[in-house]
């Protein structure tokens, strides 16, 4: 489609804003029905350890319901507005003719290095895990190497282009990202801060739980979003093309 009769920014963002409240709507949703009780479930451990204090201002069960859809919702708003801006930003630089497969490549890459290489790194922890003295260092770690995924995937798809043949592109970018990958694990400190005796099942379905949150959500709003971005495109060609005629 011709750069000219692409739609505004104002319509991408709109859409990617309500494929990310849709996407955060259904990740809350996955969040609340997989990964609710194993949070209940080491926030009791947490607590027969600790000594007895005052109740929470805010319920728990409210908590784990309205504020967990809550905080989904927001979250998914918020990435579906970055999906958005990153699509038209780089949307030229993509080397394919379709603009759902551009959207959705987006998304995907956007898991892989927001969600995939920092949760190898530094899987979620529950309740009862982590040394509250450490926990600058631990975010300010996790920060860097989501930064230097997303480089990692940015270094995979221009090592990728230097290629011609289709089998040479997935190797450069695979051993590009892989490098890339690897220097920021090597580099960054590690954390084991699991107590001894929290259960190792518990600790397991916990990551499993929280890692598979973030998939529905950039799933969801990858595929949303997409589906949002042909209609209106779509409908942006067929407007483009359509004879002006005059009286």
């Amino acid at each position: 489609m011709p750069l000219n009769h692409r739609p505004g920014y104002i319509q991408i963002l709109l859409r990617g804003l309500l494929a990310g409240l849709a996407a955060g709507l259904l990740a809350g949703g996955f969040a609340y029905l997989v990964g609710e009780p194993h949070i209940n479930a080491a926030i009791a451990i947490e607590e027969a350890a600790a000594p007895a204090g005052e109740d929470p201002l805010v319920d728990r069960d409210v908590q784990s319901t309205a504020g967990l859809l809550l905080a989904t919702a927001l979250m998914g708003v918020a990435f579906g507005g970055i999906l958005a801006t990153a699509y038209t930003v780089l949307r030229r630089h993509l080397r394919t003719g379709s603009d759902t497969q551009a959207a959705f490549g987006l998304a995907g890459a956007a898991l892989t290095g927001i969600v995939l290489v920092p949760f190898l790194k530094y899987p979620p922890n529950p309740p009862a895990v982590g040394n509250p003295d450490t926990i600058d260092q631990r975010t300010y770690a996790w920060l860097a190497v989501v930064v230097l995924s997303l480089v990692a995937v940015w270094a995979g798809v221009l090592a990728a282009r230097t290629q011609s043949h289709q089998w040479r592109r997935a190797a450069a970018g695979t051993a590009a990202f892989l490098t890339v990958v690897t220097i920021a694990y090597t580099l960054l400190p590690t954390f084991q801060e699991v107590p001894a005796d929290f259960p190792a099942t518990l600790l397991w379905d916990f990551r499993i739980s929280s890692l598979g949150t973030q998939i529905v959500l950039w799933t969801a709003l990858g595929l949303t979003f997409a589906g949002l971005l042909s209609r209106l495109t779509t409908g942006h060609r067929q407007t483009a093309t359509e004879p002006v005629t005059t009286a």
